[in-house]
């Protein structure tokens, strides 16, 4: 395969991903076993130079992430690879037509890349850009009368599917990602362990799991990476996958992807936590997506199921929207932070930079940087908020960075409309 580089795009579906992408790109949103940027780095062999996603987003900055771009990119010594950062690409295996899919990509190009017949890529020769429009809705803008070249896959079509499809997507990801690895030691060697099921456990370098321990891979495989820790009295069920230095620190947790460094505790089902996140208390997380340096009271507890059974509506910035969905949980944005005891409803998206408190349960659209308790809600003060979440991220030995901060500052003007 001739050299190329890589860049994701947030198309006009992407950016609606919120309450995240007002804080990130959707390529550095955790599904499965990765994020989406490793996963299409990994499926197209090129190297991710960069992301396409909303202008107030061009100071992102986030240690081992790559930057945003500002367009156009144009690549004069190399062709370019666009990706939608929504793609969710089959894993090719070794006897497969799909394996060699990418490398058939012409050389000098320019080509049509399609996911389940649904335009999702393009490969622009050097010195070129992608048709008109095409970034923002590649649907509409591919022209027809272009090589295509198809993967298996799907395109995420709603924030809610990274919930929805995650148990799936958790077991291809270990499968594909970590076939036969067992690290240090099997784990059913492990004194006081209790391996239940038959598929893998996988344990990365460094990996700590006390006595007491239930790791059941009856409904999947269990990934536990670099310097993750199980403490006593967990009862993990797979598919799993367990960060780099994320702690389970007992309780129920299940069909689950916590990125690094999280702290986990209570009953957590079909849930993602990006990183740095602490539920280090009891309380039921479940069918809930939270995003980067969140941090939940001690006995915050959401619903993921109606009284009614009925399915739950979402809100989205076109409108509340029916998932279809009988049981769905939260979506909570990055650096947002719950008092103890916080309820969360069925379908409830809490928007980036909020602190919640009080014993009343919070509207299901907390628009980004709120403070308050219910209802009543006041704009959270930018400095107030910079302080607060540079102390949290502090306690992890992580320093805010300047570019970061200025991009906090821009998303905080966007949501605020100053």
């Amino acid at each position: 395969m001739a050299e190329r580089v890589l860049v994701l795009f947030d198309d006009a579906i992407a950016r609606d991903f919120l309450p995240f992408t007002l804080t990130r790109p959707a390529g550095e949103l955790l599904f499965g076993a990765c994020l989406q940027r490793r996963r299409l780095e990994r499926v197209s062999a090129a190297r991710c130079i960069g992301h396409l996603a909303a202008p107030h987003l061009a100071e992102f900055d986030e240690p081992g992430a790559v930057r945003v771009l500002a367009p156009p990119v144009l690549a004069h010594n190399t062709s370019v690879l666009y990706l939608s950062s929504r793609a969710v690409p089959d894993w090719p295996a070794a006897d497969s037509p799909a394996a060699t899919a990418l490398a058939a990509l012409p050389a000098a190009g320019p080509a049509l890349v399609t996911l389940g017949g649904e335009p999702c890529g393009w490969l622009a020769p050097p010195g070129t850009e992608p048709p008109p429009g095409f970034l923002d809705d590649p649907a509409r803008a591919a022209p027809e009368d272009v090589a295509a070249i198809e993967l298996g896959g799907y395109l995420l079509g709603h924030v809610w599917e990274l919930v929805t499809r995650l148990e799936a997507q958790l077991a291809r990801d270990i499968e594909a990602l970590a076939p036969g690895q067992t690290g240090d030691r099997p784990a059913a060697a492990i004194p006081g362990v209790h391996v239940l099921g038959h598929a893998p456990v996988v344990l990365g370098r460094g990996v700590q799991v006390d006595p007491q321990v239930v790791l059941d891979t009856r409904h999947g495989p269990i990934w536990l990476d670099d310097g993750a820790s199980v403490h006593p009295y967990t009862h993990l069920c797979g598919p799993a996958y367990v960060g780099p230095g994320s702690a389970l620190l007992g309780g129920a947790i299940e069909g689950c992807a916590l990125g690094p460094v999280c702290k986990v505790h209570g009953q957590l089902e079909a849930s993602i936590l990006l990183g740095f996140c602490n539920k280090a208390h009891a309380g039921f997380l479940g069918h809930a997506a939270l995003g980067r340096w969140v941090n939940l009271g001690a006995l915050t507890t959401n619903s993921d199921l109606k009284n009614n059974y009925r399915p739950v509506d979402v809100w989205t910035p076109a409108g509340v929207a029916d998932t279809g969905e009988i049981k769905l949980g939260c979506f909570i944005g990055d650096h947002v932070k719950t008092g103890i005891g916080t309820l969360i409803n069925t379908g409830t998206v809490i928007g980036a930079g909020s602190m919640l408190y009080g014993a009343e349960l919070p509207p299901r659209h907390v628009p980004p940087f709120s403070w308050g308790h219910g209802a009543a809600l006041v704009a959270y003060e930018l400095p107030r908020f910079l302080e607060a979440a540079a102390a949290a991220m502090a306690r992890r030995d992580v320093a805010m960075s300047d570019p970061e901060r200025r991009q906090l500052c821009a998303a905080w003007r966007v949501a605020r409309g100053t």
